[in-house]
C-alpha cells in the first residue's frame, strides 16, 4: 500500500515536480507527520494538504523542510516558484471563465480545502490568549499561581499598570528633587555669604606704584620712604612692594607689586640673594637691602 495518496489529477506539472520532491526529502529522512510538524513549525494536517497536493505549501515551509532534511534550499525555492506561478494561473481561470451572479459571499465560492488552508493558517497566527479583563461590576476572584510541570508554583507576573504607575511616580521624585537642587544653588548667591552683621567691610586692596630712582648711589622705588625693614614671609605693606620693585629692577619677578611676601616674591629673594653671594634664608635684612639698592 503505497504511503502517499495520488497526487490530484488536475495539479499542474510544475507543482506535482515540487510535491514529488517535497514527499522524497520526508520519505528519505524518515520523518512522520507530528516530527516533521515539530521540526518545522507547521502542523500536521497542513503538511497532510502540501505532501497530498491539495495546497501549495509556503516558502518558508519548504525552506524549513531544506533545513531538517539537509536538502538544496536553492533547487527547492527555484521549483517553488515555478508552481507558485502556475498555481496563481490555475486559481485565477475559473474566476475569469464563470464569474458568480449572487451575491453569496466570497468565503462559500472557495473550494473546502482553501477554506481548510486558510483557517489552519489563522489557527498558526493566531496569538497566545492573554489576561482577561474584569468586566466593571463583576467580583473578580484571584487566580492560585500556575504550576510547573514538577509541581513549583510559578509566581504571577507585576500587573502591566501597576509597574507603569511605578515608573512615572520614580519619573516625578526625580524631577522634583532636580529641581530643588537647582533651586537651591539658585538661592547661593554672594548675597548670602556676605560677612557677619557689625563686622567692617574688608578694605580694598592697596595700590603700588613703581617709581625707580637713584639718588646718592642709591636705588629706590618711591614706595616706603627709603626704609630698610626687615621683612620676612608673610608680611604685608609698603615695605614689600618697595623691596619687589626692586628685585623687578634686578632683573628678578617676584610676581605682581601687591605688598604681600607670598611664594613668588620668596623665590625672588632666593634667587636674588643666591645670585649675590649672600645667605639665602628668603629673608630681607640690611645686607640684602643694601645690595637691592646698590
Amino acid at each position: 500500500m503505497p504511503r502517499f495518496k495520488p497526487l490530484p489529477a488536475e495539479l499542474d506539472s510544475s507543482a506535482a515536480q515540487l510535491v514529488v520532491r517535497l514527499r522524497e526529502l520526508k520519505e528519505h529522512g524518515e520523518l512522520t507527520m507530528r516530527r516533521l510538524a515539530a521540526d518545522t513549525g507547521y502542523s500536521s494536517r497542513s503538511w497532510e494538504r502540501y505532501l497530498g497536493g491539495t495546497s501549495l505549501p509556503p516558502r518558508a515551509a519548504v525552506e524549513a523542510l531544506a533545513r531538517v532534511t539537509g536538502a538544496d534550499p536553492v533547487r527547492l525555492l527555484a521549483l517553488h516558484e515555478v508552481a507558485a506561478a502556475s498555481w496563481d494561473i490555475r486559481r485565477a481561470e475559473p474566476a475569469v471563465q464563470s464569474r458568480p451572479t449572487t451575491q453569496e459571499p466570497q468565503e462559500r465560492l472557495r473550494p473546502e480545502h482553501e477554506k481548510g488552508e486558510r483557517r489552519e493558517q489563522e489557527r498558526e497566527r493566531k496569538p497566545l490568549p492573554g489576561p482577561m479583563m474584569p468586566v466593571p461590576g463583576t467580583a473578580v476572584t484571584p487566580k492560585e499561581p500556575a504550576e510547573s510541570p514538577a509541581g513549583e508554583s510559578v509566581p504571577r507576573r507585576l500587573p502591566h499598570i501597576a509597574l507603569t504607575a511605578g515608573v512615572a511616580a520614580l519619573a516625578v521624585a526625580l524631577t522634583a528633587t532636580l529641581l530643588l537642587v537647582l533651586r537651591l544653588g539658585e538661592d547661593v548667591t554672594p548675597a548670602a555669604v556676605a560677612s557677619p552683621a557689625g563686622a567692617a567691610p574688608a578694605a580694598p586692596q592697596p595700590s603700588y606704584t613703581c617709581r625707580i630712582t637713584r639718588a646718592d648711589g642709591r636705588w629706590s622705588a618711591g614706595v616706603n620712604n627709603g626704609r630698610d625693614a626687615e621683612i620676612t614671609y608673610g608680611d604685608t605693606g609698603a615695605d614689600v612692594a618697595e623691596a619687589q620693585c626692586l628685585l623687578r629692577r634686578a632683573g628678578i619677578s617676584p610676581g605682581g607689586i601687591d605688598g604681600m611676601f607670598g611664594p613668588l616674591t620668596l623665590r625672588a629673594v632666593k634667587t636674588f640673594q643666591d645670585r649675590e653671594g649672600l645667605v639665602v634664608d628668603g629673608m630681607l635684612g640690611p645686607r640684602s637691602w643694601k645690595a637691592l639698592r646698590g
